[in-house]
């Protein structure tokens, strides 16, 4: 396999992202250049944290406009990369039009971004986020595995359009990835599955999913309790982190789960607790399943998830 040379620019795409500002801050910090692309370079609330980031580390960061629907929109960020990682990719659960607001941007702007990745002829490797819903949808899929344990030979076989289409939009987006590599010799792929990822954000935005889970839990949207669900958890720290390995190694390859622990929203609601202590309304008790049924759909889940 071709090493990385390090000297070139590191493209990260969806720089302002969650998890993209950790991979941006670490290069920064290693002393490599970074190209980073973002959506509007003048959104200061978007961008200011990557300014700051560029004043403060050894690194050089030059950001790059570019839209998940464009056609070759990446294809001026990537000149000159070997390294692509592409984190760029809409994550909502409410959605009124799932087509547009989901599938499109994750599998059209994952094809915008391979497809300058084929005429782009320094490119070496892309790295892509996915999730570990791309290797999973419904709990109960668990009961048609080996063990009853998820690897990543599993795929998402329970999302759609309708039902869970966030999943269904990482799977889809994964797929035609790796459909997209096969069809060519010259970069290789390599897929991070993370988990529900947590941890400190680097920007100011409170509108990321991430964030709005842990804000729910501690402004009263659970005051009646919560609902008995658990999640994988991966460090947003530990998922930058396994993003640039991937990329720097060189002998990683096909996808990789990366996850930590798996704990209920209670437990979660706990570990704030433990910090905060009584400052905010974290709940207290877990729903009985029935009344899921009653009040799952007020917070987002719907009967035949909560089945």
């Amino acid at each position: 396999m071709q090493e990385i040379n390090t000297s070139k620019p590191i493209l990260v795409t969806g720089a302002s992202g969650f998890i993209a500002s950790w991979i941006v801050k670490y290069l920064l910090e290693g002393g490599y250049t970074v190209h980073g692309t973002v959506r509007d370079k003048n959104n200061t609330q978007k961008v200011q944290h990557l300014l700051k980031m560029d004043e403060d580390a050894p690194g050089y960061l030059k950001l790059f406009e570019a839209d998940l629907l464009n056609q070759g929109a990446f294809a001026e960020a990537m000149q000159g990369c070997e390294l692509v990682i592409h984190t760029a990719s809409p994550f909502q659960t409410q959605v009124k039009n799932a087509q547009k607001q989901l599938i499109e941007p994750a599998l059209e702007g994952t094809r915008n971004i391979l497809q300058s990745a084929n005429e782009i002829e320094t490119v070496k490797k892309v790295v892509l986020t996915s999730s570990v819903v791309a290797v999973m949808g419904d709990a109960i899929e668990i009961e048609d595995t080996e063990d009853h344990v998820f690897t990543e030979d599993h795929w998402n076989l329970s999302s759609d359009l309708k039902h869970q289409p966030y999943s269904y939009s990482k799977t889809l987006a994964e797929k035609e990835a790796w459909r997209m590599n096969q069809d060519q010799e010259r970069w290789h792929l390599v897929v991070i599955n993370p988990a529900f990822v947590l941890g400190p954000s680097l920007s100011n935005r409170v509108d990321g999913t991430s964030t709005t889970f842990v804000k729910n839990l501690v402004d009263g949207t659970f005051k009646s309790g919560l609902p008995n669900i658990y999640f994988g958890i991966a460090d947003v720290r530990d998922v930058a982190q396994a993003h640039i390995n991937a990329g720097l190694m060189p002998h990683p390859s096909g996808r990789h789960i990366t996850a930590a622990e798996t704990l209920p929203m209670l437990g979660i609601a706990r570990i704030i607790k433990s910090f905060f202590g009584k400052k905010y309304p974290v709940p207290k008790q877990q729903l009985p399943a029935w009344a899921m049924y009653l009040v799952g759909p007020f917070q987002g889940f719907s009967w035949k998830y909560i089945r």
